[in-house]
């Protein structure tokens, strides 16, 4: 009886283990949005902790972890706040990751430049073709940028 009592338990902790696995990678590996023109990102999960930085609207972001109604998350450089879970929303968006990123009119390097960023622009991801990704700025300035520059 102890035997069989033990393998239950063993069994049943397993599984536990999987399933609380399963869950911390399901949570870290979803991508969310700041949806607010701007969203405060903090020390801790609250309005009481201290204000680190502030970003615009589109900067993604990677959920690692969960408070309440807070979300501690990851940004493009491996830094890490709170923010609250009204400001973000699961919308396909990218972040430039080097400086003088060039946007084009068309998915080609032959195309007209129509804007070129600096490190740490986000954008609404509006489609993609091939190694391409059309974008729109929170401004509407829209065009293609090559999937290599961002993040």
């Amino acid at each position: 009886m102890d035997r069989v009592k033990s393998k239950n338990i063993l069994i049943i902790s397993v599984c536990c283990l999987f399933i609380s696995l399963g869950a911390g990678i399901a949570l870290a590996s979803e991508r969310l949005s700041v949806k607010s023109s701007v969203a405060n990102l903090r020390n801790g999960a609250g309005t009481k902790y201290k204000v680190l930085w502030q970003v615009e609207r589109y900067h993604p972001f990677l959920v690692i972890n969960k408070k309440d109604d807070w979300y501690e998350v990851k940004d493009f450089e491996g830094d890490t706040a709170w923010v609250h879970n009204t400001m973000l929303e699961k919308t396909d968006t990218v972040i430039s990751m080097k400086s003088k990123c060039n946007v084009r009119s068309k998915p080609d390097t032959s195309s007209d430049i129509v804007l070129r960023v600096e490190k740490g622009v986000p954008f609404k991801v509006l489609g993609r073709k091939g190694d391409w990704i059309n974008i729109e700025h929170a401004d509407g300035e829209v065009g293609w940028i090559i999937k290599n520059l961002v993040w």
